[in-house]
């Protein structure tokens, strides 16, 4: 697997390296690169990469202008200190969007679902290259159809279920918890919490990435690095200075929930369905 790394300070880039070589130890990284121009100038006369690992925040802009002035086809891993450019980022081929300091469970699931993605899209090329050099027209719908099927079964594969329960523990025994019963989750010193409707608390072996991808986009929604919240524990919003949201939950957590300007519209949306 070869790799183009995006990051504009040393320390992060070579930290992140050698996470790479521990989730991924065949990945070659064929360039490091700090601004935008030079990954434009190095993409434009390179083959291209079978992934890009980028932050967001270049020497010289934002490495989402890339996507924005070139056709890039890798799929891209974000690493980034803020979370205000992830719905900009998704837009960009991203098949994860990893907030720093990046940890090593967090990386090798991006790379799981980066293999899924150069999976599925080799088995896309080959059914358009098959299709294309049948010479029977009944032979080629055929063939066309099979391997549409088989497509539409390998994606299937790969998309998880939403959780509908977690298994927590209290004392010493270990309970199934409904999902609808969390009100909201919350990371702190790498540890996530699950917050009860009624206020009970439970200590989670999840990451807040691996539960924004296992929890229903409907009912659940990130409303900053620390915090996913369910529909029903958003009471009311309130503006908040430099365009930002204030939003009270329920059970209240102890600190100020505060979403992000750029983050604001989603948040509107989604609670209004």
């Amino acid at each position: 697997m070869t790799v183009l790394l995006l990051e504009d300070e040393y320390p992060a880039a070579e930290r992140l390296q050698r996470l790479l070589l521990q989730a991924a130890p065949e990945a070659q990284v064929l360039a490091v690169l700090d601004t935008v121009a030079g990954a434009l100038a190095w993409l434009a006369t390179h083959p291209t990469p079978d992934l890009i690992l980028s932050d967001i925040q270049l020497a010289d802009g934002l490495s989402l202008e890339i996507w924005e002035q070139a056709v890039v086809p890798s799929p891209v891993i974000f690493t980034t200190a803020f979370d205000a450019y992830a719905i900009r980022a998704f837009q960009a081929h991203s098949v994860a969007y990893l907030l720093k300091p990046v940890k090593l469970a967090e990386l090798q699931a991006a790379l799981a679902k980066q293999r899924q993605w150069s999976e599925l899209n080799q088995l896309r090329v080959k059914s358009e290259e098959l299709t294309v050099k049948s010479s029977d027209a009944l032979a080629s719908t055929l063939n066309s159809s099979l391997l549409t099927l088989n497509f539409i079964e390998r994606m299937l594969d790969t998309l998880r279920p939403c959780k509908t329960r977690f298994l927590v523990r209290q004392g010493e025994q270990l309970l199934p918890l409904p999902v609808a019963e969390a009100a909201w989750f919350l990371s702190r010193n790498e540890t996530v919490t699950l917050v009860a409707a009624d206020g009970r608390r439970f200590v989670l072996d999840y990451t807040l990435e691996q539960l924004e991808g296992r929890l229903d986009p409907a009912r659940f929604f990130r409303l900053n690095r620390q915090i996913i919240a369910q529909l029903p524990a958003v009471r009311r919003l309130h503006p908040h200075f430099g365009g930002k949201l204030l939003v009270e939950l329920h059970p209240a957590p102890a600190e100020e929930i505060v979403v992000s300007r750029e983050k604001a519209p989603a948040l509107k949306a989604w609670l209004e369905g």
